[in-house]
């Protein structure tokens, strides 16, 4: 257990949760506590709050604190919540550490820098651990490797920030197979540290290679599923998890507006709001439904109800 947090819950399904606005860009409490009853209902794990699928880079700092409080609220401990605190020093980092505490979060969750001059390897390191070792809550580190728009790690560095003590989870959405064989080598060295992939159109493949569970911008609607992928692939049956996997990757296609994910989070949204769960599509980054899109949601609301709905 590290602090509070038990090591079992950072296995399996984890939702990078989207966060759901009312008409004029305020968060929607209301479906807030729906979204939490649903991602229950799915038997996800954990969620991952104010993350990039959860628009927190564009927040306020009020709006944060009414989603993690909302969420917080709504999960009465059945859920373990993180809280993406980037920002672009270590002090503001713990700042927002502090205030998303306050506000109910069991960890935060720090990405590379959103700026940062003079970012040389040392520097970046040094940032992260003044951040790690002064963090009220333990830490996960969520790496999107060189595909990172921002500042990215370097991979000697991502493996002294995994060695921390206070860092008990890694989401790894870098898509790069040389960090994933470095974080795997890092848990060999620390047991206790929970490994989940952010790549939700190959979860069999990262689950097959040692990694703890999946953690899923899509795990809103597609939790289920991917929890039957992971029970597949723990039983040994590669093939029903690929074919899991096959179904998964169709459903995240549709609902995303095609192998390029034209409507994103609007796509997603909508879907929500089809289900009962948010009352908007609202979001910040300006993503639109085309009229493909909207057909292509209906379809899956036709056509995969089993697996959308506990």
């Amino acid at each position: 257990m590290a602090r509070g947090v038990p090591l079992d819950s950072l296995c399996g399904v984890w939702s990078a949760a989207p966060t759901p606005f009312t008409d004029d860009m305020e968060v929607d409490t209301v479906s807030v506590r729906r979204m939490v009853e649903h991602h229950v209902g799915l038997g996800v794990k954990g969620l991952l709050l104010a993350g990039s699928n959860g628009e927190g880079p564009w927040m306020t700092h009020r709006q944060r604190s009414q989603l993690v409080r909302a969420a917080a609220r709504s999960a009465h401990g059945r859920l373990v919540l993180a809280v993406q605190v980037t920002d672009n020093s270590a002090a503001r980092i713990l700042d927002n550490i502090h205030r998303v505490s306050s506000d109910g979060a069991d960890v935060a969750v720090i990405a590379s820098p959103f700026f940062l001059i003079n970012a040389t390897p040392a520097n970046v390191l040094k940032l992260f651990r003044q951040a790690i070792r002064n963090s009220p809550l333990p830490v996960g580190i969520y790496d999107r490797g060189t595909r990172d728009p921002a500042v990215p790690i370097p991979g000697p560095v991502l493996s002294a920030i995994c060695a921390e003590r206070n860092v008990v989870v890694v989401k790894d959405s870098s898509l790069d197979p040389a960090r994933r064989r470095l974080v795997l080598a890092v848990r060999k060295k620390r047991p206790a540290l929970r490994l989940l992939s952010g790549y939700e159109f190959d979860c069999v493949d990262y689950l097959r290679a040692g990694y703890d569970g999946l953690l899923l911008g899509g795990g809103v609607f597609n939790g289920l599923l991917a929890g039957r992928i992971v029970e597949a692939v723990n039983a040994g049956d590669t093939a029903l998890a690929e074919r899991l996997q096959g179904r998964m990757s169709r459903i995240m296609y549709a609902v995303y507006g095609g192998k390029n994910i034209s409507c994103w989070l609007a796509g997603e949204k909508k879907l929500l709001v089809e289900m009962g769960i948010f009352r908007t599509w609202k979001n910040y980054l300006g993503y639109t439904l085309t009229p493909s899109c909207r057909r292509a949601i209906r379809r899956v609301l036709r056509n995969d109800k089993d697996v959308l709905w506990p």
